[in-house]
């Protein structure tokens, strides 16, 4: 049985509704990472970070490869770059006249690829 795309859209957002998976997809939408090059910029415990990579593993938005003993994620899907650049201009026009948003990425906006 197929899954409506109503539900799908459902799904895929559930699964980006966490700061910490969105950080992980902003710095990946820059270049691909090692998992210890993630844990450096993306402020929680190694368990978590493995945890919020397993579940954008499991819903096809990252893909790992190994590189000698390290493991380097990257983006399944480059859409995902065009998706996070929505969200930011969706919030900035949300809230320029007030001011309130903290942008932390400022500094490493994802690249127009």
């Amino acid at each position: 049985m197929s899954l409506p795309l109503y539900q799908a859209k459902a799904e895929m957002f559930r699964c980006l509704g966490h700061p910490a998976r969105i950080r992980i997809l902003e710095l990946l939408s820059e270049e691909d990472l090692a998992v210890h090059e993630l844990l450096a910029s993306v402020t929680i415990e190694q368990s978590n970070l493995s945890q919020q990579l397993s579940v954008l593993r499991a819903a096809g938005i990252v893909v790992q490869r190994r590189e000698g003993p390290e493991v380097i994620y990257s983006l399944a899907l480059p859409e995902v770059r065009d998706l996070l650049r929505a969200g930011r201009r969706l919030l900035e026009a949300k809230h320029s006249a007030a001011g309130s948003l903290v942008d932390e990425v400022s500094r490493r906006e994802p690249s127009a690829r």
